[in-house]
């Protein structure tokens, strides 16, 4: 099976402290991973250094069979890494349609002439509506994105990252904060994402964790734990003894 992401040793360190600690990481092309961990397990350190917000201390990261250690945030969204953030990263007073053609744009390498172009590109204005439409926001699409309900911003943050078109798609608590009446709504989107997308889900929310992922790599102190199905995971006596009682016990 294809390899779309590989770490190789990573490694972060922040002065004395090790944040990411050697993990080597695989995933294959279609994958729907999951990576879990106790509070302070380093998930989000690890997906900074993924997307190119960090760069290791030491190890590779490889996109596609490239490596892409030292490339950009930029330059890995290009090559086809996108990532949602744990915390909303939109601008209030524009529309999603608006959002996402800008989104579009900067795929296209015309972002600085978005105002001046916005209605010239009819293919893209009709991709920029179906990707809002495939995401349940058709009924807000010229609504403020500051007026829109939590739920409904998180999915416009996974509509942004999939405008770009990417291989592989990271995303970060992608139910955080949202209403438990609301997370359904966003789970569906994301089983409903073509398998040509390989995705990483990064998730508190163990119930939404099990219901998504085929496979789960669980962190701990910075360091690879254990890893397998999620039927595997959910049955493993470590990662009961890991959780200490938590939710993720009563999956198994």
């Amino acid at each position: 099976m294809t390899t779309v992401l590989e770490t190789r040793v990573l490694r972060k360190a922040f002065g004395g402290i090790t944040a990411t600690n050697d993990v080597s990481f695989t995933l294959p092309a279609g994958a729907r991973h999951a990576l879990i961990g106790p509070n302070g397990a380093g998930k989000t350190t690890f997906v900074n250094l993924l997307s190119g917000v960090l760069l290791p201390t030491s190890g590779s990261i490889f996109l596609n069979g490239e490596d892409v250690t030292e490339w950009s945030v930029r330059k890995r969204s290009r090559a086809g890494l996108a990532r949602t953030f744990q915390i909303n990263q939109l601008f209030a007073d524009l529309t999603p349609l608006q959002t996402i053609m800008i989104a579009i744009n900067e795929r296209e390498n015309a972002a600085r002439s978005w105002f001046r172009s916005f209605g010239a590109r009819k293919d893209l204005v009709g991709e920029a509506v179906e990707l809002i439409e495939s995401l349940n926001l058709a009924d807000v699409i010229h609504n403020r994105v500051g007026s829109l309900a939590y739920g409904k911003q998180r999915l416009l943050e996974i509509a942004i990252a999939l405008a770009a078109k990417p291989s592989v798609l990271l995303l970060d608590e992608p139910a955080a904060g949202v209403p438990e009446s609301e997370r359904d709504q966003i789970l569906n989107v994301v089983a409903a994402l073509p398998a040509s997308v390989s995705l990483v889900l990064i998730e508190h929310d163990m119930d939404l964790v099990f219901r998504f992922a085929k496979t789960i790599s669980v962190l701990v102190n910075g360091a690879l734990f254990v890893e397998g199905s999620a039927e595997e995971i959910a049955r493993d006596p470590r990662v009961r003894q890991v959780y200490l009682g938590e939710e993720v016990i009563n999956h198994g």
